[in-house]
């Protein structure tokens, strides 16, 4: 179960997700026509040493989870539209919220000049970087660590590490907001809101509904035990508690909002989803996939 100051690594709690989901987007970059290439995924996996996970990869056998892959591929492709449309907008600097091993900064053709600043926990940053040096990988933009607890006064840490307050950002939030209580997640958004200068983009995903969490753990367990999250128990990870939707924040404090389902997204990709087994209708169906964007100029009253 989670407490107020839990810590984890790439094999641990939370560390744990960002690991399974790197298996996912492993799996979408072998497909002839993957959405995502990311080949920085499997040397995560491979170097993690986490059994169950590496197995889904090595072993064809198990690759029976197309719905995580399948969906995983199509959120990883919404959040390289994102930074990507913001920098043929000429936003030169990305910030990556709980970055996991999330390889943005050595797989997209950033512009000159962009700064990728990736904030997570030090564990998960250390094994990162230990894992690309490794592998004589290199960023094709600048890219920063800020290894710090998003709980904690993350904004100071981004500002020593350079990050400049007056300049368009690109922000992600991808993965997060379920693993943060509802108090933390509004503080996010406020401390978002205050960093970012006309201009400035977010891009992020919500849950909205939480009641068919105990079925479809007990569907993954029975099912999908072979899958990258297959012993994940997000009853012990996520927080259900009260929280404001990220529209309806964003929307009252001048920001303009668009939302995308996975059924959205997968038109939008042309792509056909794999079928949703009942337990996982209500997760997947009350996901949202939202662009934020703050306007260049205040509106008149």
């Amino acid at each position: 179960m989670r407490t107020e100051r839990d810590t984890w690594d790439i094999v641990s709690s939370v560390g744990v997700t960002a690991l399974g989901v790197a298996a996912a987007r492993a799996m979408e970059t072998t497909q002839p026509d993957a959405l995502v290439r990311d080949e920085y995924a499997a040397l995560f996996v491979a170097a993690a040493g986490h059994e169950g996970i590496a197995r889904f990869i090595d072993d064809p056998a198990h690759h029976d989870s197309l719905l995580m892959a399948g969906t995983i591929g199509l959120r990883s492709k919404f959040y390289d539209d994102h930074f990507l449309s913001a920098a043929a907008d000429g936003v030169r600097q990305a910030v990556i919220l709980a970055s996991g091993l999330d390889a943005r900064a050595y797989r997209l053709a950033w512009p000159a000049g962009t700064v990728v600043f990736e904030l997570d926990q030090p564990k998960v940053l250390e094994f990162k970087r230990r894992v690309l040096t490794d592998n004589d990988a290199s960023p094709a933009a600048e890219r920063r660590e800020v290894a710090i607890d998003l709980r904690d006064d993350w904004p100071a840490a981004l500002l020593d590490a350079g990050f400049d307050p007056t300049a368009p950002t690109a922000w992600s939030a991808e993965g997060l907001l379920p693993y943060l209580p509802g108090a933390a997640q509004d503080s996010l958004f406020e401390r978002i809101e205050r960093l970012s200068a006309p201009g400035s983009r977010v891009a992020l995903d919500a849950l909205s509904n939480y009641e068919d969490l105990d079925e479809m753990i007990g569907f993954q367990k029975e099912h999908l035990k072979n899958s990258p999250m297959g012993d994940i128990d997000l009853r012990d990870l996520f927080y259900t508690d009260d929280r404001s939707e990220p529209e309806n924040w964003f929307g009252a404090h001048g920001w303009s909002a668009t939302a995308a389902t996975m059924p959205d997204l997968a038109a939008r990709y042309d792509r056909t989803l794999p079928e949703v087994p009942e337990p996982y209708h209500a997760l997947y169906l009350s996901s949202r996939y939202v662009a934020i964007a703050k306007p260049l100029t205040t509106p008149s009253a």
